[in-house]
């Protein structure tokens, strides 16, 4: 086995098993963590889940205060159990120098309030003052910087709220007296049960559950992890995604890159195996010989890899955490599962990439090896050529399908499924397109004197494909970088653009620093004003799932139609919308005006609502309309998320104005960032991972043209000449591959935007960001002149030496 032909394959298999063991190792310390809050109530009962997916992290379905109270009595007499303590939580955030601190920022928990008796649930106590007795005092961070007895101000739902500081602890959050946690969060969504000494949590939660029955659940050891901010669930299972993505894509690439590298090398060795065959190896033998190899090559491409990755994994953590894709309480545990994953990776991968070339390899005849010339058979069969040719047809037609479908999910397949067939495509017709795609770049090939330039396009010309197997790799990077980043920062500007198009306002007020407005905030304003809250509706004799969430916008009727282009009622009147008992459904529900609507709001009662209006589908950013004294009755502690106003105004305390356009353009912007990190992610590995493959293949190609290029020096050409040759020879390679990977991915990219033009109603540009191209194809470049010109280099530095064609005779 020859190590130079060999370090190639395991280089790219331990970068492989290197991104798999760092994603592993990830992936098992990202289990949801038991918030510290709760760490010492060993049971913790949770109200009943909403009938949701997981992945959409929505609150359970809160108990009301008559429920709660009969279950703390209940669960309080269980033996074994010293207290059963509810935890309510509300919005509350102090003020320091009349602003919102920074310290924890990012982190729910540090605008949230608790009522102080919840602090025991955590085994929190004040290293400084006293527990809050009083209304007006508070417990806060010690992080704030504030001393005991100084006044603090403190955002609630209803405005700023003068506090006295009782206390200092050492966690994040406001802690305030129970009978102002009860009228801040009157529903409750869990029961923390503190235990005596001797008693074994498992008996209790079986007790537990026989109290609580259906309008629960029982949650001890690593399951009351589920009990974590929404917030930071969300950012986990969102790093989870990619950190999946990211070990699937590794493992996927590397195998078709150390394929690609094996297959280059079997079709070096073939005489080498011929003379093996000829001597009396068997077919079998030589395909054994070939697994053997990339069994070792495998093996030590695993451990450097797994090492690589575990010493990655704590700073890639440090990376996920900043970016947002995983909370700040993210640490890396390292286990035992994902080590044991990585070892067996880096053989599995070399074995699964070696199949087709050990097949390859066992079929050379000796004879035919022996013979075999240099000269490439013709460049293509007519069976490949249908085969080119039906995939493009194929993936045209679904760039039809993505301009004219309805949906932008199903748009979104249709744009993948016509990307990957036009790339599928492009790869099989290569060796037919090298020779116009070379006679198009005819100048940029042709070099001072012109031989060298001779020499690119007609070594290009004959040998197509050789050329089409080195610039495929390229045209995979880039069609894949092309489509991708193109379709995010298209799709996010459309939705930008129908979003402000459905607006009829000239400013925004927004929330500053925090999760939402104040009321005290809103009266400022003298806009109309959206107060989001969360309802949850059982619908009788429906297929739905129970306790089904449903966000519901506390409105001024008059305000919001004023402000809403695209409202168009079907039934009854908007402004019928008033009253304690009234809502406005959509379309979608099958209701008319008059019927029934009962739901369950925050505070855990349920309330009978009439319908007095049915809009379409489309005319509410949510599910359905409420009064808005309605929604801050049952949720005091909902904030306002949008203010609509005619003329900029100063913003109040904890508020900022912005254009419409910019506006549109943030609503999403947390998604959108995450989506980008992501996107960026994956363009990276795949970036990565082409440019290695196509170093590798110009490695092993430089390794059996050096007598050609020795050939070129006797013929009278100077070193420099030789090198800038091999130079323009990569260069036009790499220009080929993304000019073919470009020109897929572009028509994949306008049937994107013909069909979101369709959905938003609106004209739409296309956005593609150049600078990521660009750095994917410069990476390419640069790997493949690297690869290049060094071997050639290296080959060259003893002079021409003699003549190859004496070396053969």
């Amino acid at each position: 086995m020859s190590i130079r032909r060999s370090a190639s394959a395991f280089v790219a298999v331990a970068i492989g098993v290197s991104l798999v063991a760092a994603a592993t190792l990830l992936l098992a310390s990202g289990r949801s963590q038991v918030p510290n809050r709760l760490a010492r109530a060993a049971v913790v009962v949770q109200s009943p889940e909403a009938g949701a997916a997981a992945d959409s992290f929505v609150p359970t379905r809160p108990w009301s205060a008559t429920v709660t109270a009969t279950l703390v009595t209940r669960l309080a007499a269980l033996p074994g159990v010293t207290a059963a303590v509810p935890d309510r939580t509300f919005y509350a955030q102090p003020l320091v120098d009349d602003r919102p601190p920074a310290v924890d920022s990012r982190r729910e928990d540090a605008h949230q309030g608790h009522g102080w008796s919840s602090a025991q649930l955590g085994g929190l106590r004040p290293t400084t003052g006293e527990p809050p007795r009083r209304a007006d005092e508070v417990v806060l961070d010690r992080a704030l910087g504030l001393p005991t007895g100084a006044s603090v101000t403190v955002l609630t739902a209803s405005g700023p709220r003068p506090y006295t500081v009782s206390g200092l602890v050492d966690a994040p959050g406001v802690h305030v007296a129970d009978e102002v946690a009860a009228e801040l969060a009157p529903g409750v969504r869990a029961i923390g049960l503190l235990l005596s000494s001797d008693a074994d949590p498992s008996e209790v939660a079986v007790a537990a559950r026989g109290v609580v029955g259906g309008d629960g659940r029982v949650l001890t050891g690593d399951e009351r992890g589920a009990l974590e901010p929404r917030g930071d669930a969300r950012s986990r299972w969102i790093g989870m995604q990619v950190l999946t993505a990211t070990a699937a894509l590794a493992g996927f690439v590397t195998v078709f890159v150390v394929a690609s590298t094996f297959a280059f090398t079997v079709g070096q060795r073939r005489r080498e195996l011929g003379l093996l065959r000829a001597v009396g190896a068997t077919g079998r033998q030589v395909r054994r010989m070939v697994y053997a190899e990339a069994l070792v090559v495998g093996s030590a491409g695993g451990v450097v890899g797994l090492l690589v990755g575990a010493a990655l994994a704590p700073v890639v953590a440090g990376l996920l955490v900043d970016a947002g894709l995983e909370p700040v309480t993210y640490a890396v545990r390292y286990q035992l599962w994902p080590v044991a994953v990585s070892l067996v990776a880096g053989p599995a991968i070399a074995l699964l990439a070696v199949w087709s070339a050990s097949r390859r390899a066992a079929r050379v005849r000796p004879l035919e090896a022996l013979r075999e010339a240099a000269g490439e058979q013709r460049p293509i069969g007519r069976a490949r050529v249908v085969t080119g040719a039906l995939l493009v047809t194929t993936g045209v037609a679904l760039s039809i399908g993505t301009a004219t479908a309805d949906q932008a999910r199903i748009a979104a397949q249709y744009a993948l499924y016509a990307v990957m067939a036009l790339v599928a495509g492009a790869t099989v017709l290569a060796p037919a397109v090298v020779g116009p795609v070379v006679r198009l770049l005819r100048s940029p090939v042709r070099l001072r004197g012109g031989a060298i330039g001779m020499l690119v396009r007609g070594a290009a010309l004959t040998a197509t494909r050789r050329t089409a197997a080195i610039a495929a790799p390229v045209l995979l990077t880039v069609a894949f970088a092309v489509l991708v980043s193109g379709m995010v920062r298209t799709t996010s500007a459309a939705y930008a653009a129908g979003r402000a198009d459905n607006v009829n306002a000239g400013w925004i007020v927004l929330p500053d620093s925090g999760p939402g407005l104040s009321d005290a905030a809103v009266a400022e304003t003298g806009g109309t004003a959206l107060l989001p809250t969360t309802v949850y509706r059982t619908d009788p004799g429906a297929a739905l799932p129970a306790n089904r969430p449903l966000t519901a916008l506390g409105v001024d009727p008059a305000g919001f139609a004023a402000a809403n282009k695209v409202l168009t009622v079907v039934a009854g009147s908007l402004d019928d919308l008033r009253g304690d008992d009234t809502v406005v459904v959509t379309a979608a529900t099958n209701l008319r005006p008059s019927a029934p609507y009962e739901v369950v709001f925050a505070d855990g009662t349920t309330v009978p609502l009439r319908v007095v209006a049915v809009v379409t589908d489309d005319s509410l950013p949510g599910d359905l309309l409420l009064p808005r004294a309605v929604v801050r009755t049952h949720d005091p502690s909902a904030l306002t998320s949008t203010v609509y106003v005619r003329d900029r105004i100063a913003p109040p305390v904890g508020a900022r104005v912005v254009d419409v356009a910019t506006w549109a353009a943030e609503a999403d912007a947390a998604e959108d960032r995450l989506v980008w990190l992501f996107t960026v992610l994956l363009i990276g590995v795949s970036a990565g991972y082409g440019a290695i493959a196509v170093a590798n293949t110009l490695v092993l190609a430089a390794a059996g043209r050096a007598a050609d290029l020795r050939l070129i020096r006797l013929a009278g050409a100077t070193r420099r000449q030789v090198v800038w040759l091999v130079t323009a020879e990569s260069t036009l390679v790499v220009l080929i591959g993304a000019l073919l990977g470009g020109a897929v991915a572009f028509v994949g990219l306008l049937g994107i935007r013909a069909g979101l033009a369709e959905q938003v109603g609106a004209p739409v540009d296309l956005v593609v960001p150049w600078t990521v191209v660009g750095a994917v194809v410069g990476l390419c470049l640069l790997l493949a002149v690297l690869a290049s010109v060094l071997p050639t280099w290296r080959s060259l530095r003893r002079g021409p030496g003699r003549s190859p064609l004496g070396v053969v005779a």
